[in-house]
């Protein structure tokens, strides 16, 4: 009898405990669905925010002027028209300055990878002391605030006679640029063994052949995003380039949109069309080489 209900009890517990499970299971279930519905929520609010100018200004470009003025402005768009990019694209001046600033984020893109893959190699393989301080004081150059050196960059320049030229671009968005070129290199650097090099010098290599024929193409990924990345920073900048270059030919894209108002009117379809063809070539190349980009932000912080 006393072993029945010895039985009986431990049945009776094990259907407790599995019932138990059970609903802690269920609880966990509707927990994870609804941390996932959060976290889509929040990803498509995230999204709309991130891309709602963009659209705006795209829909700016491509409708009438007094529907880009009206009041209260329409959400889609009501009446379309190519205007906008009629006038910018029949604008010698613009197409002036889109050269203007592929030669200078291409000139700044070249320089900073020249440089600081070679400064990268030499800190990731040189043992000296106060390696992370210099790192760090490397790294803090590109916060400082660009707007406390204009001043003094400008009187440099003047006296140098580089006011009005792209190298005055160039070198002050090499400044602030070069910090992150090196940052980002010295970590895949340091991801490749010393016995690649090694094993090049063996083979009658210099230090610099090995570094050019071995170490550069293995850490291919990192150079193609620092190269994007440096590209688009000296593709969107405008502080340096508004205050070294104002005459017209040697202005760059960014400077020159702004020059679509005038004192009395402001053509903010031009002004958008514009914005537009500046963005798009970069957004294409992101969507192009993303996954390289992504890779390259990451594989450098992957040990193993």
């Amino acid at each position: 009898m006393a072993a029945s209900a010895g039985a009986g009890n431990a049945t009776r517990g094990n259907a407790q405990g599995a019932a138990g499970a059970v609903g802690s299971g269920k609880g966990g279930s509707g927990g994870g669905t609804l941390s996932s519905a959060l976290f889509y929520v929040f990803l498509f609010l995230f999204v709309l925010v991130s891309v709602a100018p963009l659209l705006w200004v795209f829909k700016m470009s491509i409708v009438q002027k007094s529907e880009v003025t009206a009041t209260p402005p329409t959400i889609l768009p009501q009446s379309f028209t190519g205007q906008s990019y009629s006038t910018i694209f029949s604008d010698a001046s613009f197409q002036k300055a889109l050269i203007n600033s592929i030669i200078i984020a291409g000139v700044t893109t070249v320089v900073c990878l020249f440089f600081g893959a070679i400064a990268a190699y030499a800190i990731a393989r040189l043992r000296f002391n106060f390696k992370n301080l210099v790192m760090t004081l490397i790294l803090a150059i590109s916060f400082f605030p660009a707007v406390a050196i204009i001043a003094p960059l400008f009187i440099q320049f003047r006296a140098i006679g580089l006011i009005n030229t792209y190298w005055s671009a160039i070198i002050a968005d090499t400044v602030f640029a070069l910090p992150l070129t090196i940052w980002i290199l010295v970590s895949f650097f340091k991801e490749l063994p010393p016995d690649l090099e090694e094993a090049a010098k063996i083979d009658g290599a210099t230090t610099l052949q090995a570094f050019r024929k071995v170490i550069v193409p293995l850490a291919a990924p990192g150079v193609f995003t620092t190269a994007i990345l440096t590209f688009i920073f000296a593709w969107n900048e405008f502080l340096f380039a508004a205050t070294f270059l104002y005459e017209e030919s040697v202005q760059p894209v960014t400077v020159r949109i702004p020059n679509f108002a005038t004192v009395y009117t402001v053509d903010y379809g031009a002004q958008a069309a514009a914005a537009v063809v500046v963005t798009v070539p970069l957004v294409i190349l992101v969507l192009i080489f993303q996954r390289r980009i992504v890779s390259g932000l990451t594989a450098g912080a992957v040990k193993g």
